[in-house]
């Protein structure tokens, strides 16, 4: 595990902010800090690309209702757009009733979709921040040939072996070409 110098951060804007969006590019480790930071909050985590936790969110009122004292999690919020405009009543009815922080952690990549949708209806409502890959500060001097190689996805720079952390690499560059790039418009052969 890897001390991330963004969760001080992140902690900070959760006590300060009603929703908090994490950005970060796939794989860097957005969910793994949230999950840490949420311990804290008593939080609750809902991953929007699990159908189990989508049928949480049929009626997103009632469920929010129930558990407005909780930090909420929302993973791959970017999946339900429809969603943006109901936080934003929410948000609107606890800060009437005096809670005006941590009540949302919002995770996604940092696409235009998530950052246009929430910053039309959370507008005031909402602190943005981003989570890169690890760099340099956040492990020790010995480590520096290793993520100078391996690069900063946790998957990679944490690899049990140079061989496995290469496979790591090569399958996210052809899967993020592959599935990523043609969604940016773009239409070229991976």
């Amino acid at each position: 595990m890897i001390d991330r110098i963004l969760s001080k951060r992140l902690e900070q804007a959760l006590q300060e902010s009603p929703t908090v969006v994490l950005l970060g590019s796939r794989q860097v480790g957005k969910t793994t800090l949230a999950l840490l930071e949420g311990k804290k909050f008593n939080a609750i985590y809902l991953d929007l690309e699990s159908a189990k936790d989508l049928a949480k969110l049929q009626e997103p009122e009632l469920f929010f209702e129930g558990h407005q004292h909780r930090l909420v999690i929302l993973d791959e919020v970017h999946r339900m757009p429809g969603l943006f405009p109901i936080l934003r009543g929410i948000i609107d009815q606890l800060r009437r009733d005096g809670i005006t922080f941590g009540q949302f952690l919002l995770l996604g990549t940092a696409s235009l979709d998530l950052l246009q949708q929430s910053g039309e209806s959370l507008v005031g409502r909402v602190s943005y921040l981003e989570l890169d890959p690890i760099n340099i500060l956040e492990i020790a001097p010995t480590q520096m040939n290793d993520l100078w190689v391996r690069g900063g996805f946790p998957d990679s720079f944490l690899s049990s072996n140079p061989q496995k952390s290469f496979r790591w690499r090569d399958n996210f560059i052809r899967t993020y070409l592959e599935r990523e790039i043609p969604q940016f418009g773009p239409r070229i052969a991976a």
